[in-house]
């Protein structure tokens, strides 16, 4: 089993939640605008990319600079000056910014007891272990697929390749979980079959991820 990251197994925290705890209450007005601009790392992307950031948000997802550089750089395109796009990003990468999905931990860890191999295939620029770690399911994974660390993005199959080999798995005998057709769909180029899944928490069945892996 492969699974996406953002928006398959966790989801951020609001706009408003976010500039509350990075800047204050009183910045929670801005949160219509950085959302639109896709500021808040881990939820919607830019409506449209301002120019002089298009080529650095392409690459984002290549390493922690160019992530960092890209989000705080559509922060202060909305406004906020340098300390607060740094304190905005800052949080964004915190445990205490991510949630499971309701079935979540529920879905790795019962992959685990029945001993089916597993995988993290992330687009991102920063490291997840934490946030796993938090939520008592980083020994749940055998292995991080990750852009920033591989150097390769979704939906590129090369990604997928390197985390079936990381597996000793044969693609046909692998399923990839994940919110994004145009990311994590990628895989049906080696054979793995893709099941989508909605990123809209409120809108998610609770057990979404367990019909996605077939142990409902």
């Amino acid at each position: 089993m492969l699974f996406d990251f953002s928006g398959t197994l966790f989801f951020i925290e609001s706009a408003d939640e976010a500039l509350r705890a990075a800047l204050g209450p009183e910045f929670v007005g801005w949160a219509p605008r950085l959302r639109d601009l896709g500021a808040i790392n881990g939820s919607t992307e830019p409506r449209e990319t301002p120019p002089h950031l298009a080529e650095l948000w392409e690459r984002r997802d290549l390493s922690a600079e160019a992530h960092r550089a890209a989000y705080s750089g559509l922060s202060r395109h909305a406004g906020l000056s340098e300390e607060q796009a740094a304190a905005l990003y800052d949080r964004g990468v915190l445990p205490a910014a991510w949630r499971p999905y309701p079935d979540t931990v529920r879905v790795l860890r019962r992959l685990r007891e029945l001993r089916i191999p597993t995988a993290l295939v992330s687009n991102i620029g920063w490291d997840p272990r934490p946030v796993l770690a938090a939520h008592g399911v980083a020994d749940c994974l055998d292995v991080l697929v990750l852009s920033d660390e591989q150097g390769v993005v979704k939906p590129d199959p090369e990604i997928f390749r390197r985390a079936c080999a990381a597996l000793a798995a044969d693609p046909t005998d692998c399923v990839m979980v994940g919110d994004s057709v145009r990311a994590d769909q990628g895989c049906e180029a080696l054979g793995i079959r893709f099941a989508l899944v909605s990123s809209v928490a409120a809108e998610r069945e609770p057990d979404a991820l367990l019909h996605a892996v077939g142990i409902s």
